[in-house]
């Protein structure tokens, strides 16, 4: 195996156990109403604070993995991410939960730029399209792992949030262990990389200024799109299986808990697919090419959002939940190039961190909504308004993505 490919395995597995250590919330989220007797803007709370924490560790790390390195920031995220995953199992009210889990998040925030930083030495630029998708794939595998693992759980303990919460640290842990003792300690060109020909080991030029990254019309589109696109990708998270649960005619046990969260992974699944595509093809297609490529995915998108709590009031859960992959497919490909592949355009090597970073906290800035506001759409007018309101978001976003490309550091505009 070339040593490049296997740095990216570990990396992608260790941001697997950030996922293990993320995405359960959503599959605790009715256990919790059910244990504590809270509505869903309340458990909506829980996940805009933690996203308010996230975003803010989004500009924290970023610039901070440009000078530590990628190495040491992903192994601290991950050590963190740990530790507050498993206190999260002992918070002994829906308040010390919010404060634990936002630690959570702020944490697992450096996750990928430390990952981000560490590419452009095992990859080079003609191929990043391709690699980045397959890194993408990590928080894709993570989403679908977490959701298994954490309804697993909850059967195992008899329907107890707090372990649903805690114990995917145990797995995050000895993760930990396999990445640092593979990951290489220095931070320059792997052997791979060297013994390709000039033209195909072609890197991305090391430095551009923050100055120059704000006349950026690039950054501004790509941070535009990763508003909308991430404010539904979370949105998805926290209540895809308590939409779920809503379609049931019984009462919520953890039987049932377990089987929305193995539907609600067809999200994620799907995801997967349309992530994979995207990488094939990106590196080939040219700049008309891939503005139409993205605003199509984003109209049809849009599309199915509308028909969503429709199908699934009439044809059942397991027809919501392939809907719902659907949505996966249209959305996680365009969103993986946002802080990937697109970042590293913008930015080079030197600044690819802190934009990466920066891309996504204006994600997650809007993601709070995804929380207690997407909650409160739904407790007045359902998840049929919830649902219409992002596809009109997603309507804004596909005529944003006609305006993609412009000025790059490693292409310079002509």
């Amino acid at each position: 195996m070339p040593i490049a490919i296997r740095y990216l395995a570990v990396v992608i597995v260790g941001y697997i156990g950030i996922y293990l250590c993320r995405k359960n919330l959503g599959v605790a989220v009715p256990l919790i109403q059910e244990d504590l007797g809270v509505d869903k803007q309340a458990i909506g709370v829980v996940a805009s604070i933690s996203t308010i924490a996230y975003a803010v560790g989004k500009v924290f790390w970023g610039p901070l993995v440009d000078r530590i390195g990628g190495r040491i920031g992903f192994l601290t995220s991950m050590t963190l991410v740990a530790l507050f995953c498993g206190l999260g199992g002992f918070a002994p009210s829906l308040g010390a939960l919010i404060w634990i889990y936002s630690l959570n998040r702020f944490a697992g925030s450096g996750g990928w730029s430390g990952m981000i930083k560490q590419m452009p030495d095992w990859f080079p630029l003609n191929t990043m399209g391709k690699a980045m998708a397959v890194l993408s794939l990590s928080f894709v595998v993570g989403g679908i792992c977490a959701a298994f693992l954490a309804g697993q759980i909850a059967v195992w303990s008899d329907g107890d949030w707090r372990w649903v919460m805690g114990g995917p640290a145990i797995a995050l842990a000895l993760i930990i262990g396999v990445a640092a003792a593979l990951l290489p300690r220095t931070s320059t060109t792997t052997p791979q990389l060297e013994s390709q020909g000039p033209d195909e080991k072609e890197k991305p030029k090391d430095s551009i200024s923050l100055a120059s990254l704000f006349t950026n019309r690039a950054f501004y589109v790509v941070c535009g799109l990763s508003f909308t696109l991430t404010l539904m990708r979370e949105t998805f998270s926290t209540w895809s299986v308590d939409f779920l649960e809503t379609l049931r005619t019984g009462d919520v046990t953890p039987e049932s808990v377990n089987q929305s969260a193995r539907l609600s992974a067809l999200f994620d699944a799907w995801g997967f697919v349309g992530i994979l595509l995207m990488g094939l093809v990106y590196d080939f297609l040219g700049l008309k090419a891939k503005r139409l490529t993205l605003a199509g995915l984003l109209g049809a998108l849009a599309f199915t959002l509308l028909s969503l709590d429709s199908i699934g009031r009439n044809m059942g859960v397991v027809t919501a939940a392939w809907v719902i992959g659907g949505v996966g497919f249209l959305s996680y490909g365009p969103y993986s190039l946002l802080s990937g592949v697109m970042a590293v355009e913008i930015a080079g090597k030197g600044r690819a961190a802190t934009v990466a970073s920066w891309v996504d906290a204006i994600g997650y800035v809007a993601a709070i909504l995804a929380g207690a506001g997407f909650g409160t759409l739904v407790d007045k007018f359902g998840y049929a308004g919830g649902f219409n309101t992002l596809a009109a978001l997603m309507g804004i976003s596909a005529a944003l993505a006609l305006f993609i490309g412009g000025k790059k550091a490693s292409e310079p505009e002509s």
